[in-house]
């Protein structure tokens, strides 16, 4: 965005010239537009965004392109590693579903339970969820951290100072948080449900690799306009 865009939506966010200063100097001092503004453009959307909680990026909109292939009208649809909860909200804008989201990171809860209707529960993946939805997710939508350890002081500074490292984070070779959730996604996923994950293009051999040894049916799609790829993993009980 050019500076000017960013001028103009500091301006239209500001209710006064003190507030506008501030929001400025937490520009100036490395924090996101999206964090200054409290929102995020997704999708459409405008999505809330607190200090601290992940920023959803433009490239996740194709999970969710995604995702709205495979939903209908009353599907039982799960965000984990939800953070602020935009790609649920996001589905859930397009077609109405049984919606609910998880994730680790206290504040990204606090901020998801603004953006979605569905209900959103806090803790470490399958574990927040209750016990019910097993076997019944027919939408299972993950934007895990899949960035390597060792690439994370890479990033650019409004993320890898702003945004929890939780977030960003995926093990050693970017897969810890993706190899948790493919494993157990058999047991959660409904007959015929699916299994979304976002991840890098170099990655995505290795994330549907994951989804094979799970017992899942596995896809690639990309999307070189938003340089993105999502990986899809089928339950094959759909049978």
């Amino acid at each position: 965005m050019f500076a000017e865009d960013e001028a103009r939506l500091l301006l239209s966010a500001a209710a006064d010239p003190t507030e506008l200063s501030g929001m400025v100097q937490r520009r100036v001092d490395g924090l996101p537009l999206e964090q200054v503004l409290g929102w995020a453009e997704f999708c459409g959307l405008r999505i809330s965004v607190d200090p601290g909680v992940f920023v959803p990026r433009r490239r996740t909109e194709f999970l969710v392109e995604q995702a709205a292939v495979l939903a209908r009208p009353s599907s039982v649809v799960v965000d984990l590693c939800c953070g602020s909860g935009a790609v649920g909200a996001a589905l859930a804008a397009r077609l109405p579903v049984e919606l609910y989201a998880a994730d680790v990171d206290p504040a990204a809860v606090r901020c998801a339970r603004r953006n979605i209707t569905g209900e959103v529960f806090e803790g470490d993946l399958y574990r927040a969820l209750p016990v019910a939805l097993r076997g019944r997710v027919e939408v299972l939508v993950v934007n895990a951290p899949y960035v390597p350890s060792d690439e994370v002081d890479l990033m650019p500074p409004e993320a890898r100072l702003h945004e929890p490292q939780v977030a960003l984070d995926g093990g050693a070779d970017g897969l810890d948080v993706q190899r948790r959730v493919a494993a157990a996604a058999p047991e959660w996923l409904a007959p015929g449900g699916h299994l979304l994950i976002e991840t890098s293009r170099r990655q995505a051999p290795h994330t549907a690799e994951l989804f094979a040894d799970a017992g899942l049916v596995p896809s690639v799609a990309g999307c070189e306009e938003l340089d993105a790829t999502v990986v899809v993993g089928a339950n094959p009980a759909a049978a």
